[in-house]
């Protein structure tokens, strides 16, 4: 080692604090970065464990694939594993009696697929021939039908088609039975003979849905015995997941003529490849939140070491005193950071990683017992995280030492030992307002004149606020932005299970209704009734441009639908409140009044997710009613006594709907004066057991439908329940972060000026004049970093915003309550940090600070 390196080595031990500071500042940034890549990857790869776990584990799927389609598929280069499937279809369950699930639903799968689907044997074993059937252990519990292992069963296998419709329109496996007029109206059609031995019992599989009117049973497809003009579905998982995997299916099923060809989505974005709009929407996020934590990492660094600058300028000064050149300067800066880097950087990830740990430690506990969560959030730590926390490190290191370095490098010897570059005062420089010392006193003066003499240290300073203030609010927009957009694609059920006559235009038996509510597990209810017929006529200005596409137009004025929704009493006296009106105002029949729910989400024709106003109402409008028939037209006129965006339990946001709430009087009359409108009632619940309520409520009654939603409910509760521990994780760290470098460059700056304070003290300046010049100065700082702060912010929230519009579209709001916060946070913290370090500073001898030149 030389003897500059040496020097540079004592230089750091002889300033053990300043070299504390800076070291701490680079593990807290080295620390930010490891810890948002590690929650990131591991909020990924519990993401992908979940999706799984519910749709499977594949990424192509090619829909009616013959037999050389098949083998085409198998040898692409791009195959790592074949799922071969079939839907057999239904067959009626003989002795099952349950009459809203009379079916089994048959389904083939090769090895592979038991394997990558979400199977789970109970008893026995899996199906290895064609002619063996594993059955839904639910068969036994609510179809009342004993089979055991060996039993041969012999069933008319069809497929569902709604009575009397074409042969092109088949039932979905996982649609309600369909009835019309109160009668089923549905069959089983192009049926064959087939006998199976049942040979195990599964758990029913997640993806049937609990209003499904089949139990899953499954076989097994044997890929040698199908025929020429035989199809299957063929699932691929890919070798690599990267973005061709999209184009590559396309082009193998273009090459082959595979008609239907999708992906799984669902699995692939957690793997960050999205096809489309989405593809666009998160790449770029990416790149934007991305670029504003390397610019807040960069800025704790290089703060770390800009605000001891003159430090390091007198040492450089002492080493080119006796005969240093500017590259054995700049090399000892360079060490000195390589030296902060080698002790620092391992040290920030281990921290990183460690304080991501224990919150998971923390937080699985919490999960589990909030959603029964089954999959864990485990620490993922990539190379490739660990790679790039350095690379930031180690560039940002070379950035911050590399300026003071050359800047010192060029000054004379005795300019650095005087420290003449920092301080080169004129009377235009320390000038200030005479208003700031009439109506502040004279403390705020020389409070403002300390921070435009010492401008390197106030702009470090100040610079490290706005950093700070940027991180809080772009992270904080960018996770309720996700938010948003996760909810717009969800369906948003508020219920487990709606229970609806099997006659949709009669409403439920009250004597029923009682008997539902009073079931054990039923937690909450709403019983709505329904009108269907009403419309109105809406000039062009009153219409979102949104949804102007969709809706029919005659003579400039388009034609919207309005659902009239009524609830009992006590419930809508709730809901009232819960919007701000009285509900006195809705009670008068002789002058309908309605709380209008006016906004709706969409998916447009390009996929993208759309969340408007339906007619743009306000308190007091009129609407006018119209229900028609070939006869006759009536129309009632509706005030408008509240405008809401909140949904009572049952109802959901309906695309191309505009939904009103009125009081149950209100509501008789409407049904009075109409004419060709149809009412009907739903029952609504929340459950603690939704599939044994739903099975009560069927034994109970055979007229009801009963759909239940709990499965979708609970999913899109769990993926919000994950990505809310990320966000508030996010935000959280990002918080802890900006708050630790507000405070440890303030604590350093004001550190470094103890001979400036003692000087102050020396020529009278009393205590309580000391704290109101701190209390000042911690003002001024608040608010240069405000009006930088924010303003950038913005910027940074509107492109945010530009990129989540390629895929979903809703208004832009400012984060108000974040912007409040930040406001707040900054005084308080500023305050708190120049406290903290003057307490320390006014400890010091007088005459030891005056004469002190290091810490």
């Amino acid at each position: 080692m030389n003897i500059i390196n040496k020097l540079t080595l004592r230089h750091l031990m002889k300033n053990k604090k300043q070299t504390l500071v800076t070291i701490i500042g680079v593990i807290i940034s080295v620390a930010m970065v490891t810890a948002v890549i590690t929650l990131g990857s591991s909020f990924m790869v519990l993401m992908q464990k979940e999706t799984i776990k519910e749709y499977g584990n594949w990424h192509v799927l090619y829909k009616d694939v013959n037999k050389d389609q098949l083998e085409a598929i198998k040898q692409d280069t791009a195959t790592k594993q074949l799922i071969t499937s079939k839907e057999r279809g239904h067959a009626l369950l003989p002795g099952s009696q349950s009459v809203n699930k009379p079916y089994l639903f048959i389904k083939a799968y090769n090895l592979q697929g038991f394997t990558n689907f979400p199977i789970e044997l109970s008893k026995g074993r899996l199906p290895e021939r064609p002619d063996e059937i594993v059955l839904s252990e639910e068969i036994a519990t609510r179809a009342k039908v004993d089979f055991r292992i060996g039993d041969q069963l012999t069933l008319h296998v069809g497929q569902r088609f709604f009575q009397g419709a074409p042969s092109d329109t088949k039932v979905s496996h996982n649609e309600p039975l369909q009835f019309w007029d109160g009668k089923r109206a549905e069959s089983l059609i192009h049926t064959t003979i087939e006998t199976y031995t049942v040979v195990g019992f599964i758990k029913r599989p997640v993806w049937e849905q609990p209003m499904a009117p089949g139990y899953t049973a499954l076989t097994y497809v044997d890929e040698n015995l199908i025929g020429t003009n035989q199809t299957v579905d063929a699932s691929v998982v890919v070798n690599d997941i990267d973005s061709t995997v999209f184009a590559h299916a396309n082009d193998l099923a273009q090459k082959n003529n595979i008609s239907s060809v999708k992906t799984n989505d669902s699995l692939l974005r957690y793997y960050g490849e999205m096809s489309g709009g989405l593809g666009e929407t998160y790449n770029s996020l990416f790149l934007i939140v991305f670029f504003v934590i390397v610019v807040g990492s960069v800025s704790l660094i290089y703060n770390a070491f800009a605000i001891s600058v003159s430090e390091r300028s007198r040492h450089l000064g002492m080493l080119s005193s006796v005969g240093a050149t500017r590259r054995q300067k700049r090399n000892s800066v360079f060490f000195e950071g390589a030296v902060i880097g080698v002790i620092s950087i391992p040290l920030g990830i281990i921290c990183g990683i460690l304080g991501i740990g224990i919150t998971f430690h923390f937080i699985n506990p919490i999960l589990e017992d909030a959603m029964g969560v089954t999959e864990k959030l485990t620490l993922v730590v990539t190379p490739l995280s660990l790679a790039i926390a350095c690379l930031v490190s180690i560039i940002t290191i070379f950035i911050s030492t590399y300026l003071p370095a050359q800047r010192a490098s060029k000054i004379s010897a005795i300019d650095a030992i005087r420290q003449t570059m920092d301080i080169r005062l004129t009377n235009k420089t320390v000038k200030t307002s005479k208003l700031i010392k009439r109506f502040f006193g004279i403390e705020a003066e020389i409070g403002l004149k300390n921070l435009k003499r010492n401008k390197r240290r106030y702009y470090a300073t100040v610079f490290s606020l706005v950093i700070s203030i940027v991180l809080f609010l772009s992270v904080s927009f960018f996770t309720s932005g996700l938010q948003k957009t996760f909810e717009l694609s969800q369906k948003g059920y508020n219920y487990d299970i709606g229970v609806y006559e099997n006659d949709e235009e009669t409403t439920l038996d009250e004597h029923l209704v009682k008997s539902i509510i009073s079931l054990e597990g039923v937690t909450e209810f709403n019983l709505l009734e329904r009108m269907d017929g009403n419309f109105v006529w809406l000039a062009e200005e009153a219409i979102s441009e949104d949804v102007k596409p969709y809706l029919y137009r005659e003579n400039d004025l388009y034609k919207y639908r309005i659902h009239v929704t009524t609830m009992q009493e006590e419930k809508l006296r709730v809901y009232a409140e819960e919007v701000g009106v009285a509900y006195a105002k809705l009670t008068n029949p002789d002058h309908p009044s309605a709380i209008l729910i006016d906004t709706m989400t969409f998916k447009d024709e390009k996929g993208k997710f759309i969340e408007t106003r339906g007619i743009n109402g306000k308190v007091g409008d009129m609407l006018d009613l119209v229900s028609t028939d070939d006869k006759k037209e009536t129309v009632n006129q509706v005030e408008l006594v509240s405008v809401t965006d909140r949904f009572p339990k049952g109802l959901v946001p309906s695309p191309f709907e505009v939904i009103l709430v009125v009081s149950e009087p209100v509501f008789d009359q409407l049904m009075k004066k109409s004419v060709f409108v149809s009412a009907y009632s739903g029952l609504y619940l929340k459950s603690k057991d939704p599939l044994k309520t739903h099975q009560d409520i069927e034994e109970m009654s055979q007229d009801v439908s009963v759909m239940n939603l709990f499965q979708d409910r609970q999913r899109s509760e769990r993926k919000m329940l994950f990505l809310s521990v990320f966000v508030y994780g996010f935000v959280a760290l990002i918080t802890a972060v900006s708050m630790a470098n507000i405070f440890n460059t303030i604590s350093t700056s004001i550190a470094l000026r103890k001979r400036e304070f003692a000087m102050l003290r020396s020529v009278g300046m009393t205590p309580k004049s000391f704290h109101k010049m701190i209390n000042y100065e911690s003002i001024f700082y608040g608010m240069k970093a405000l009006a930088y702060g924010i303003p950038i912010s913005l910027v940074i929230m509107v492109l945010i915003y530009r990129s989540f519009t390629y895929s979903f579209s809703y208004d832009f709001e400012l984060p108000w309550a974040s912007i409040l916060y930040v406001i707040t946070a900054v005084f308080v913290i500023v305050s708190l940090s120049m406290y903290y370090a003057s307490i320390k500073v006014k400890k010091a001898n007088i005459i030891e600070a005056l004469k002190q030149e290091n810490l």
